[in-house]
Formats: structure tokens, sequence, C-alpha cells
């Protein structure tokens, strides 16, 4: 079966590099399109809408400084795009002023193969909330958040208070319910809005690379380590670090983290000269942190260091008030993505939206929506073609144990998806990785679901 993980324009005047990702990035499941300067860039990005954009800082009209690359940044930005900055020319200056304008990630020429799919993996997997509606009544950003409930508008008088400070924030939350949303919400109302705000996603970290993630490696470190790499502390100092999934942060690799944030003194792997940084962590789990501890899988005196403060971001079920407002915002997206118009939903639809149980919380909304957009043919959704599964609400639901449920819910991924890794982690929100330690947690053999293959 074709695998279609999503579109990437390769953006570099070196018709080599574009050839070698593009035959990496298909022979992968990506569709891609190239570009070798501003003008082809801008006609790729009118004619399609990529997913990302690998963009090479330096072009033939200048081939060290990188400002070209930060030029054509801007603009890419501008349009919503999510960007990874490519550059043979990497510096610690360079890379805080394409994350501080809006890049998602950094990688250094010549990549690393895994490193690179990882970059790409995680941002297609990221949670799908972009420009707020300017019409609602919600506290918004330019992210999209919504707080309309009576919870959310709690939470946001919290932040008020918190956001300010330089205090650590845990924030806890079921998957979905937007949690990396919040860590930018934090950020945007800090002292730290305009210095670099640098994300983690530890699930999709092997257990081997967390130390060179965190804090970097030099040329010759470990095997394969054919250049130095930029450390998200070194990135984010000054600014903002966002550790998502951070309960799944190996046992040996918490001490070097709590000294971090104890001293903010750090080594890059395989020097000896101890840098500093100027970080506040923000990271967020869906794991119960404590139980971590009990068991010995997590330090107590890391915890109390990650979470000076926790805030408990609510499931969508329990913030009705929200439903409409996201709801709508995910069809205004949907619909500029795909080029259909205006598009509504019906009452009908609507109401079932209220209804519905949302195991999956505003990640699943997106998705619905997504697909009811899609196969919407006369601009008005309908609750049937919401095709929402399962029960309506919580009575009818019942009350049942949350391992059990996440068992039906990755069985149920991979059965739509047949045997699909990337895709069926795509829907349940996680990474490949992720799913891999659920499918041998409730002893899932892929074979089982379909013959496609990864």
């Amino acid at each position: 079966m074709h695998r279609d993980l999503g579109l990437i324009l390769v953006a570099d005047d070196d018709e080599d590099i574009r050839l070698a990702l593009n035959l990496l990035l298909s022979k992968e499941g990506y569709r891609v399109v190239e570009a070798a300067d501003g003008r082809e860039i801008a006609v790729q990005t009118s004619r399609h809408r990529p997913d990302v954009v690998l963009l090479d800082m330096n072009f033939h009209r200048d081939t060290t400084s990188g400002e070209e690359g930060l030029e054509y940044l801007s603009s890419l930005v501008k349009q919503g795009l999510k960007v990874i900055l490519m550059t043979a020319w990497g510096s610690v200056e360079l890379a805080v002023r394409g994350m501080k304008s809006g890049a998602v990630d950094f990688i250094e020429k010549p990549w690393d193969k895994s490193r690179l799919l990882q970059i790409i993996q995680q941002q297609l997997q990221g949670e799908r909330i972009a420009d707020a509606i300017p019409a609602t009544p919600a506290k918004t950003t330019n992210q999209g958040w919504i707080a309309v409930s009576p919870l959310m508008q709690e939470l946001e008088l919290m932040l008020e208070q918190l956001a300010p400070t330089d205090a650590n924030i845990l924030i806890l939350g079921e998957n979905g319910t937007g949690k990396s949303q919040l860590a930018k919400r934090i950020y945007q109302m800090s002292h730290r809005s305009d210095t670099p705000f640098v994300t983690m996603n530890m699930g999709a970290v092997p257990a081997t690379l967390f130390e060179s993630e965190l804090f970097g490696h030099a040329k010759g470190a470990f095997t394969d380590a054919r250049e130095a790499r930029t450390g998200r502390f070194e990135l984010a100092n000054g600014g903002t670090l966002f550790m998502d999934e951070v309960g799944t942060l190996p046992l040996d690799v918490q001490p070097k983290l709590l000294r971090v944030l104890e001293t903010g003194e750090y080594e890059i792997l395989g020097t000896s000269q101890t840098r500093s940084t100027n970080v506040r962590v923000i990271s967020a789990t869906n794991a119960d942190l404590n139980t971590s501890v009990a068991e010995g899988k997590f330090r107590q005196d890391l915890l109390f260091r990650l979470n000076t403060f926790v805030i408990e971001l609510p499931p969508l079920r329990d913030r009705q008030e929200d439903i409409p407002p996201l709801a709508e915002h995910f069809l205004q997206a949907f619909s500029a993505k795909y080029n259909k118009g205006q598009v509504q939903l019906s009452n009908d639809a609507m109401q079932r939206l209220r209804e519905h149980y949302w195991p999956g919380n505003i990640r699943e909304l997106s998705h619905v929506i997504e697909r009811s957009v899609l196969i919407c043919r006369d601009g008005m959704i309908q609750s049937s073609q919401l095709m929402l599964a399962g029960s309506s609400s919580k009575q009818q639901v019942g009350l049942r144990p949350l391992e059990e449920v996440e068992a039906e819910l990755v069985e149920a991924a991979l059965l739509h998806y047949q045997g699909h890794i990337s895709k069926a982690a795509q829907a349940l929100g996680i990474s490949r990785m992720a799913l891999y330690r659920r499918m041998e947690k409730f002893n899932l053999d892929k074979q089982d679901f379909g013959p496609d293959e990864d």
C-alpha cells in the first residue's frame, strides 16, 4: 500500500542536497517538492501547502551569514508553515535567531538521518491548533488558545499570576488536552516572550540520545557523532525550554537534568568544559510521576525541581463551553487548508459534538473536523458526516480503568490504519516509539492488523 505521511518542501540551492533529501524522504513515505531559491519557494508554497519546510539558511546571494534564509523564514512563518532550518555554518546565535523568528527546529549539515526523520515526525505529530478565531469571545493568542469555559477562565487567572515569574511549571493532563499549547501560552505571557522558546518531545527521543539532545555533543563524542550538535539547553539560553512527555526521561540521565535545574551548569557530551545556562523549564506529562517515584523510575528530587507549580489541564469533556469555538476554529482552518470555501456545522452536528465524550480530547476534535471537512460536499456538515464512534455521553460510556480504554484506542487505531505504525501513532497523537511501547504493554502484534509496512 502506498504511504503518504505528508508533504515536505525542500528549499536549498544545492541540487545534490535536494536530490539526497528527496530520495531519503520519498523512501520513508513522504511526498516531496523542491525549491532552489526564493522565487521557487514562493511558487511551491502557493501551489501546495507543505506540512513541513526544510529550509537552507544560506543561498547563492549570501553563503555564510544566514540572512537570506532568515528572510525566507519570515515569509514562511507568516503563512503559518512549520519550518526546520538547515545549515552547514551552524552556530548557536544563528539557531537562536531562527527559532526566535518562528522556526520549529534546527539541524546541521551533514545531517543525521535518524535525527532528521525524528524531527519531521515530531512536527507532523504535533497538535494542530493554529491561528485563533478573532470573532470568538474567548481569550485567545495567535496560537489558537481558547478559554471560554469556567474551568479555563479560572486557569487564565492563575496564568496571570504564574506566567510572569520564572517558576518551573509542570503541566498535567490527558493526551490531546493541549499541554503544548498551554506551555506556549505561559511563554507568551512571560517576561521571556521575546526570547527563544525551544521544545523537546521526550517521547520521540531514542533512549541513547537523551543526553545529546539536552546538552549537545562534540564531534567524535560517540560512534556516528560526525559533527558537533547544539543541545536544547544551549539553544534555549535566556528563554524557555518546554519538555513534553518528561516522564519518559531515562533514570540515568535524570541526575544531569537535576544538576542543570539546580545550578544552571552542564557539560556537552564529549567535553569537560562546564557551561552555564539561564532557562525557564516548563514540562508536561500524562503519566503519574508520583507513582513513577514510588516505583523507582523517577527521582523525587527531580520532580520537586520540575513541579514548583503544577497546572492540571482539564479534559475537553469538562469544558463543554469551549467545544463550539474550538470546532469553529478547526472548521475555518481546515476549510482554508483544503480550499473548501465556506463550510458550516449543522445544528445537529454541533449538538453531537457537545454530547460526545471526547476520550481523545482536543486532538480528537481536530481530527473529526478535518475528516468531516474533507468529505463535505455542499458546505454543510451533518451529524452523520462526523463519523463519531462509540457512546455520546459519560453515562453511556461508564467508568472503566484508564488502561483498558487506552488499549482499546490503540487497537482501534491499528485496525483502522491496517497496522501502519506512523499513521496510527499520528492519529493517537503520540510518537512511533510511544506507540511501540504501548503495543508491547498490551501485547499487540503489528502483523495482526494488516499487511502494511512502515
